[in-house]
């Protein structure tokens, strides 16, 4: 393993999930001066933590080892889909690359994904291996959430939302990934998830 190289890897892979060095530090359960050590060269992840990193970021032990990323892996990520909704028919619409979008005569622009502020995060409560989200988003004709969307590394699931209607969406359970909702007055919003127990029968462990 080059220290130098594996850093600069986890650098480029936390500002790829916009996090923080004291987010990821959070999530690890290590300091943010432990994180900024790694990502200068100064000293490299034991194993245990390794597998960690490799699981938030959604890539093998083997590229964090290496210090790069191949180009299949990183056209593969999924966390880079791109979102449309048009704003005369409200049709919803996603690209996995760079494209020109098109609806009800006009061109769509992709929509800038932007991390939820605490009062916004949905909430979320694992009950019989699926999650159950729920929101007191306001849900009137001018004001509500269109969409919510899982995203993993190789998945996308997407769940319709229409106002006043109160927001309450199953999904099958996963432990990482990215929770992204739409709402007509904020944008497009997320919340990365990354859980280290699985749930038991009755929820969370």
């Amino acid at each position: 393993m080059d220290p130098i190289k594996t850093g600069q890897l986890i650098r480029r892979l936390r500002r790829r999930q916009s996090l923080t060095q004291r987010e990821l530090a959070e999530q690890l359960h290590v300091t943010d001066k432990t994180i900024s050590k790694w990502e200068t060269g100064g000293g490299c992840p034991d194993i245990t933590l390794l597998r960690e990193l490799a699981a938030l970021f959604e890539v093998s032990m083997e590229t964090l080892l290496r210090g790069e990323i191949t180009e299949q892996e990183d056209t593969g990520n999924m966390k880079k889909l791109r979102f449309y909704v048009c704003p005369d028919c409200g049709n919803i619409l996603t690209s996995s690359a760079d494209a020109e979008v098109h609806c009800c005569g006009r061109r769509l622009a992709p929509l800038t994904p932007q991390k939820a502020a605490e009062p916004d995060l949905l909430q979320m409560e694992a009950v019989d291996g699926e999650w159950y989200i729920t929101s007191e988003h306001a849900m009137t004709k001018d004001n509500y959430i269109a969409f919510v969307a899982c995203l993993t590394d190789s998945s996308l699931l997407l769940c319709r939302q229409y106002p006043e209607w109160g927001l309450q969406v199953r999904m099958p359970y996963f432990a990482r990934g990215r929770l992204l909702w739409y709402s007509t007055r904020q944008g497009l919003l997320y919340q990365d998830i990354f859980i280290r127990r699985q749930p038991d029968a009755n929820g969370i462990k």
